[in-house]
């Protein structure tokens, strides 16, 4: 599953031309205040006599020990100057995301001279780490006690997880895409090939051996699943029967998921599949999702998934992000409003549709796409406003320039579909395309700004 704590490889450095007690009082502090932060480190302690990385007999001992404890990036403070080559080849042989910072120097003593010179070593860091092709990310050099440095090590943290994530991502396909949806298809081999995004599809026919497995059973994770549709949602008009159906749907995805190592799920959840099972599954897509398992639907190919619909009545720069139920219940802008209400079919009824509107304030979106062997993530940033309600799960969704956006999206390489989270998210997905060899495509705010939250902007 997706979510699990990320581990940073503590890289502190020094060289020995400045003071050494400075440099180890200085790693001291550095480490304290990380770890109040709440990222988890793996130390490098013992492996020489100041733990502090220097000499090339160093760099063999550092690489086992990440390595070993699979670290998702590397933090390499310049605890005084800094060697720069060690760094760069213990970054190059560990392949993870480096985050390159030193504390801001203190004023030079007046006839001692200078004890640290770490802004000079990241200069020099910076340089070598370009000549072994190695990505990284700069954090203004800064006092470590400043907001702006807590700020860069946990949106650092969040770039690692974003490229833990990506480059583990294995779905669950369940089965085919909707015949008209052209704008989904998309090409499995390439995206294992260049990105090593791993697509496991299953039929509709395994789905349902697996609802009849756990309704032979009477499998207790069913009437746990009930329990909890019924404490997340308003299920007046649902019967029974018709939840139960959605129970098992939720367990036998949430089965076919584990058992086949995927982290995430596409779902073809038109009427083939309604007409299988007895069950809708927006409202379910919705739940998996909360629980730590991503379900796009209409997909055959977040916190939530939504579609770009129509334009606000009245608000020009607003547009309507929707679906008709999958959006997680924790999202409602209110709890009271969670209401299921029943799809009614010639098949059958199902209970399916989720409705409520989720809360206002920050939002980031993004959609990986391409075309023609080319691929980008576009990211964009807005707010949730004010409009008139409407039927499934939604948010007016109000950003700087509505035309400018939908000129972009048209001309893709984009679709009309995207994922969405509450916050300030856009400087860490642009960051997290320069490790995954991605091209980063900003809609709004531009790349300058994204760039400019690094320095403490």
């Amino acid at each position: 599953m997706l979510n699990h704590p990320v581990k940073i490889g503590f890289a502190p450095t020094k060289r020995d031309v400045f003071t050494n007690p400075e440099a180890l009082t200085i790693r001291r502090q550095i480490k304290e205040r990380v770890l109040s932060l709440g990222i988890e480190l793996v130390d490098i302690e013992g492996i020489n006599e100041d733990s502090l990385l220097q000499f090339p007999s160093d760099i063999e001992k550092a690489v086992k020990i990440y390595k070993e404890a699979g670290v998702d990036g590397l933090f390499c403070p310049h605890c005084n100057f800094g060697a720069e080559s060690v760094v760069a080849r213990i970054a190059a042989a560990v392949g993870k995301p480096v985050l390159l910072w030193g504390p801001r120097d203190g004023a030079p003593a007046p006839f001692d001279g200078r004890t640290r010179d770490s802004l000079c070593g990241l200069f020099a860091t910076g340089k070598v780490l370009r000549r072994f092709n190695v990505p990284f990310t700069y954090l203004t050099n800064c006092g470590a006690e400043e907001e702006s440095f807590a700020f860069g090590v946990r949106s650092f943290a969040a770039v690692c997880a974003v490229v833990r994530d990506f480059r583990s991502t294995r779905v669950l396909q369940i089965s085919t895409r909707p015949e008209p949806f052209w704008t989904v298809m998309f090409n499995e081999g390439e995206l294992l090939e260049r990105f090593g995004l791993q697509v496991f599809p299953v039929t509709l026919q395994e789905v349902v051996c697996e609802l009849e497995r756990l309704e032979r059973e009477e499998a207790p994770a069913v009437a746990e699943a009930m329990r909890d549709i019924r404490c997340r949602l308003n299920c007046g008009e649902a019967d029974e029967e018709q939840l139960l159906r959605m129970a098992r749907l939720l367990v036998g995805v949430q089965n076919l998921a584990g058992k086949n190592g995927c982290n995430s799920v596409a779902i073809q959840c038109w009427e083939p599949l309604q007409r299988a099972v007895g069950a809708a599954c927006c409202t379910v897509n919705g739940i998996l999702t909360e629980r730590g398992l991503p379900v796009a639907c209409e997909r055959a190919s977040s916190v939530f998934f939504a579609d770009l619909t129509i334009r606000h009545p009245d608000n020009d720069n607003s547009v309507l992000l929707w679906h008709c139920g999958n959006f997680p219940p924790s999202l409602a802008i209110d709890a009271k409003a969670r209401a299921l209400s029943v799809l009614h079919n010639p098949f059958g009824d199902c209970a399916s549709q989720s409705n409520w509107e989720i809360r206002h304030g920050d939002i980031t979106v993004c959609r990986f796409d391409g075309d023609h062997g080319e691929y980008r993530l576009m990211i964009g940033e807005g707010k949730g406003v004010d409009g008139p309600p409407t039927v499934g799960t939604y948010s007016w969704f109000e950003v700087d320039s509505w035309p400018r956006w939908e000129r972009h999206l048209v001309e893709g390489p984009y679709i009309h579909h995207c994922a969405g989270a509450h916050g300030r998210f856009g400087h860490i997905l642009y960051e997290a395309c320069k490790y995954l060899g991605i091209e980063a495509d900003p809609i709004s705010p531009r790349a300058e700004e994204f760039r400019d939250r690094w320095l403490g902007r």
